[in-house]
């Protein structure tokens, strides 16, 4: 994994798709069965991530993957 700063708070990451896939699924079970000390705003923006994850994993899926020869 690699992280850049792409411009004054914007990171950009590159990541192999199981690193990015762990981080996802660990953000999910946060979001999913969070403990009561998480403030409620905190939750409210990882779902808002998480939402747009799935999202841009959508639009990613319509659009032909460098391997198969897109």
């Amino acid at each position: 994994m690699r992280l850049e700063w792409a411009r004054p708070g914007v990171v950009r990451a590159t990541a192999h798709a199981y690193e990015f896939a762990a981080m996802v699924a660990a953000a999910r079970l946060v979001a999913e069965s969070a403990s009561p000390e998480i403030p409620p705003e905190a939750l409210e923006q990882l779902r808002q991530v998480l939402d747009e994850y799935d999202a841009q994993a959508e639009r990613l899926r319509e659009v032909p993957s460098p391997v198969d020869g897109g």
